[in-house]
């Protein structure tokens, strides 16, 4: 099916006033119904045409989380897979795409890596986190590259009310594993302020289950990390904050083929400064100003060898959000930033930049509302890319909907794409492994949502999706990537909350087909169905609850000759507020022990695929400490 983007503009001609929006985004940050990240300003989740799960700081308080990697495999339509537990390399796959293809933002900053594309999410501390946006489908048009599968926010804690209010968090878990937190935030009416420190470690997992050598040693994880946010309102027109997280800390893995011990070290730093100003009834602006880094050294004890690679990033981002009537407004911003790569092998090329500015138009009405944006950016090495948005909201009656909507996106390849060194062997000489001649891949996603108030406590949320992926880059025979692939991903996805008896459930489960239509081989590591289960009750200071995540097999490589099993992995969890201060946590995770896996590594010594394998039976206990003054 093709559809002309003319015809799109002249169906969705009149398009979609956002809802009356909370008084602040701070105030948004604390609230399930509102959402931030599908169009940058701040709306009421349901007349957002997105499909969008969220998390806030009460449902990571619940679930009990270990890693951003627990929460996000609760998404419909999201797969992370890991390569051995806490610490290790994790992939995320949203809607069928690769972790390049999903961008990732931290209080509003790129994430992703300038030399591989992806985010390191498994270095990010779970007790600096308020909350998680995920806007599920391409959103090229608002953000530019990297958001073909979509976008994930997270958000740095925040202050919990007025006045002072100190926070202390002690967790210890299997394989010697300690989590130590410790949090002051408070202020008043115009200033709000959130400092936080966490320290987390563990012996870790031996990953590949390899028994003689270096990679027979268990692959150890420590992370200490400091956030800091401030807010403070001038008057009732202008307000101005910033904010700041920095982790870092350690990682030991298994190589497979180097005849030492493997680590690497990592520093995560991101920083931001915004000034918002209501102009006058109508305009709403925002100046942001942010930066970032990620540095990654390599190790290797009793061995000389070592390696090095850091990406930075500036950016500055200008957004105005103008109410034009009831029912009509607009969005309009203007973005520049810049890449630069340090590494002690040497790039052909180490910087470039990226201008663009964009502009969507909204309309909500009775009997239906629409988006259409477009977006133009400018890239010092590739030029242009336009890319497109629209949608077209019916409401049924007051308690369905239907939403319809085509969305473009793009990526533009990464510095490791592009000019990695090539490899040389004193005996074979130099072979290639990088391709600066690679064009950006381009998408084209076609969705159809039906949301269902089915009853009071019943909620019902489906979407049945299309994605076209032009130009896909992937490694040929010779390990080059090349503009070569195809890929074609249909998709359906659902999620169902209902109470009942005092039972909080949440269903969701995902369907998807996403293939390499050059060879017709499903894309390596995506799973084509994933179920998962989360149930909860409160019974007055005591909460229980259990989860359940299920996977069917996939393919660890390309021509799907290896095949991963699928597993179903079960958890248990209970709380006790034993004092109006205290808070009592137990969980255990992967009750029954199984084992399972979601990647393969070559091991050199004897030629044969090992198996990164996940954590076994796992509990924790914690104990949450909230003076109240």
């Amino acid at each position: 099916m093709k559809l002309s983007r003319i015809a799109l503009a002249v169906a969705l001609a009149p398009s979609l006033a956002l809802a009356a929006q909370p008084a602040s985004q701070e105030q948004a940050l604390k609230l399930s119904d509102t959402l931030i990240t599908a169009n940058r300003v701040v709306e009421q989740r349901d007349n957002s045409s997105a499909a969008s799960t969220i998390f806030t700081r009460v449902d990571i308080e619940r679930l009990q989380p270990t890693n951003v990697a627990d929460l996000l495999k609760r998404v419909p339509g999201m797969q992370v897979g890991q390569s051995g537990g806490r610490g290790s390399v994790s992939g995320i796959y949203l809607r069928g795409t690769k972790s390049a293809q999903t961008l990732v933002l931290i209080d509003g900053q790129r994430f992703n890596g300038a030399d591989s594309g992806a985010a390191a999410l498994e270095f990010l501390s779970i007790d600096q986190i308020e909350r998680i946006e995920v806007s599920k489908g391409a959103n090229s048009a608002t953000y530019g590259s990297d958001a073909i599968g979509g976008v994930i926010q997270i958000f740095t804690r925040r202050a919990d009310g007025e006045g002072l209010r100190p926070r202390a968090r002690l967790a210890y878990g299997s394989r010697g594993s300690w989590d130590r937190s410790l949090g002051l935030s408070g202020g008043n009416a115009d200033t709000r302020f959130s400092l936080n420190a966490s320290s987390e470690d563990t012996n870790g997992i031996n990953r590949t289950h390899i028994k003689q050598g270096p990679n027979a040693d268990h692959d150890a994880y420590r992370n200490n990390s400091i956030s800091f946010n401030f807010n403070h309102r001038f008057n009732e027109q202008v307000e101005a904050g910033l904010s700041l997280l920095d982790q870092r800390g350690e990682t030991e893995y298994d190589l497979g083929y180097l005849g030492d011990y493997p680590y690497d070290e990592f520093e995560l730093k991101s920083y931001s400064a915004f000034v918002r100003a209501q102009l006058n009834d109508t305009w709403n602006s925002l100046l942001e100003l942010g930066h970032s880094e990620r540095r990654r050294f390599f190790r290797a004890d009793d061995s000389p060898f070592h390696d090095s690679l850091s990406t930075y990033r500036d950016s500055i981002h200008w957004l105005n959000d103008l109410r034009l009537s009831e029912q009509h407004s607009l969005t309009v911003g203007a973005e520049w930033y810049e890449d630069k790569l340090h590494s002690n092998t040497v790039y052909n090329e180490d910087s470039r930049w990226n201008q663009a500015a964009y502009i969507q138009h909204h309309y909500q009405g009775q009997h239906y509302s629409t988006e259409l944006g477009l977006r133009h950016d400018k890239n010092q090495q590739f030029g242009s890319e336009n890319t497109w948005h629209g949608a077209l909201t019916v409401p049924l009656n007051t308690a369905n909907q239907l939403i319809f909507s085509y969305s473009e996106g793009f990526r533009a390849p990464t510095f490791v794409d592009l000019y990695y060194p090539d490899f040389c062997d004193p005996t074979f000489g130099c072979s290639p492994q990088a391709n600066p001649d690679l064009q950006p891949e381009h998408s084209k996603s076609y969705e159809l949502q039906w949301r269902s108030q089915l009853a009071d406590t019943t909620r019902l949320e489906a979407s049945l999706y299309r994605t076209n992926i032009k130009d896909a880059i992937v490694l040929d025979s010779f390990w080059i990537p090349q503009n070569i692939s195809t890929v074609r991903i249909n998709g359906f996805e659902a999620s169902l909350n209902h109470e009942f008896m005092g039972w909080q459930s949440a269903i969701g489960l995902s369907i998807i087909d996403p293939r390499d239509r050059d060879t017709g081989k499903t894309l390596s590591r995506r799973a084509k169905r994933t179920l998962s289960l989360d149930i909860d009750r409160q019974v007055g200071q005591y909460s229980f609850g259990a989860g359940w995540l299920a996977s069917s097999h996939s393919y660890s490589d390309e021509n799907n000759t290896q095949r991963m099993s699928g597993y179903g992995v079960f958890g248990i969890r209970t709380s006790w507020q034993a004092t109006p201060d205290i808070l009592l946590g137990l969980k255990i995770d992967n009750l029954l022990d199984k084992k399972y896996s979601h990647a393969q590594l070559m091991d050199y010594s004897t030629m044969q695929l090992r198996n990164y394998m996940e954590e076994g039976r796992t509990s924790w206990l914690s104990v949450t400490w909230t003076p109240s003054f």
